[in-house]
């Protein structure tokens, strides 16, 4: 019995130094705080790369312990630049940015060096739909809306409802239009356009000719005003309706004055927009949800592919992201960031139908799948037939619909 008191006095006394020395260690870690990661350089990848989200990202990051390279929109400009740049250089650590078509491409292997790391943050269960579980998570949303003027130099007090976008053609109004066939905005307004006239058994990228129509006569009804987006032209009472990017309104809005004797407004008091408003439209919007994902990258080390795992975990987190949000305008995915910033006051422009997530009739693809799918095709029929013209006075003229040979319409020049 003493021999067994004894043995067990000494299991006691080993567990008890054990917990101890487990808990130093513990205390240890918390005194040294988060590890520093700066010794290697995280390449990071993005269209969000204006000079100062760059310079903000850079800073803040080290401040974080990670020292990061990332190049601004005077190298890379644009969704499709990115992904080639990406693919082509094979140094990628993060993918940051872009939108759910360009992710869904990423991930189905249309891009033969990109592949993802799997991970899954800690702030995962705070995106809601916006991720692809295990492998990229939702950081920012926007979308893109239709504009117009309330005050005389608009609908003077009328309101507008359509059931689709391309219902503007037809509603009297003069309206802004874009003046080319790329861009990720341009795109994605006319995602907004072709949206209900997605039919998988069409021959013309999987659109209707319907659709296709519409899209010209949207094209031959809008004014073009050499602005590379509609605002300028709105905020100028040029035209009484027009498109544009959410994450830069109410920011466009607070500077309106500048560039206008008769700017747009907004009630600061009473958070809602005063002589414009936002055009109420059944389809909804189609929205950007911009992910972030660690890249597959050959000769990196277990530590440095941890090392890009925790900065985004970092970038993502409720404190960095309402840090971003309120800085540039950015809605969080992340619902306790977007909770604590200052971008809940304009959450209204967030909450409208996003047709991007809706399933698409005939097919098991929600409708940002299917535009990843046929986007390609349709860029390509936009610039064979004209779409977009710049200059209204050499307007090509309108196709001959029932005579075109979608097959080579479809293909690049």
């Amino acid at each position: 019995m003493k021999k067994f008191l004894a043995l067990l006095l000494v299991f006691c006394m080993i567990f008890c130094l054990a917990a101890c020395g487990e808990k130093k260690e513990e205390e240890k870690k918390e005194e040294e705080g988060p590890k520093d990661y700066s010794k290697y350089e995280i390449r990071v990848y993005s269209n969000t790369n204006d000079e100062s989200e760059v310079s903000w990202l850079k800073t803040h990051a080290a401040e974080a312990g990670f020292t990061i390279s990332i190049d601004d929109n005077t190298v890379i400009s644009g969704d499709t630049t990115v992904i080639q740049a990406a693919n082509e250089g094979k140094d990628g650590d993060v993918l940051f940015g872009l939108n759910e078509t360009r992710w869904n491409q990423v991930i189905n292997g249309t891009y033969e060096n990109l592949k993802l790391v799997e991970w899954e943050p800690s702030w995962s269960g705070l995106v809601g739909s916006f991720k692809y579980d295990g492998l990229a998570y939702g950081v920012t949303i926007q979308d893109v809306l239709m504009l117009y003027r309330n005050d005389e130099l608009g609908t003077n007090g009328a309101e507008l409802h359509f059931d689709h976008w391309s219902d503007i053609a037809s509603a009297g109004y003069k309206y802004y239009r874009q003046g080319k066939v790329g861009g990720t905005t341009n795109g994605n307004i006319n995602n907004c356009m072709l949206f209900p006239y997605a039919d998988p058994s069409s021959p013309a990228g999987g659109i209707s000719v319907d659709g296709w129509k519409a899209l010209w006569n949207y094209c031959n009804g809008g004014t073009y005003t050499g602005d590379s987006y509609g605002f300028d032209a709105l905020n100028r009472g040029d035209v009484q309706v027009a498109t544009y990017y959410s994450s830069s309104l109410y920011g466009n809005v607070d500077n309106a004055a500048e560039s206008s004797q008769n700017p747009l407004t907004y009630d600061a008091d009473n958070k809602t927009p005063g002589n414009w408003s936002l055009v109420d439209i059944k389809d909804g919007s189609y929205y950007i949800a911009e992910y972030i994902g660690v890249l597959e990258k050959a000769d990196r080390t277990e530590e440095q592919t941890e090392a890009c795992k925790a900065f985004c975990e970092w970038f993502g987190s409720t404190e960095t992201q309402t840090a971003w949000a309120n800085e540039f305008d950015r809605y969080p995915c992340n619902t306790e960031a977007a909770a604590a910033s200052d971008m809940l006051d304009y959450a209204g422009i967030y909450s409208l139908k996003n047709m991007a997530q809706e399933n698409v009739p005939g097919t098991d693809m929600k409708y940002y799948e299917y535009v990843a799918a046929h986007s390609a095709e349709w860029t390509n029929i936009m610039t064979n037939l004209g779409f977009f013209w710049a200059d209204a006075s050499a307007a090509p003229s309108e196709p001959a619909w029932d005579s075109l040979d979608w097959a080579t319409l479809t293909q690049k020049k």
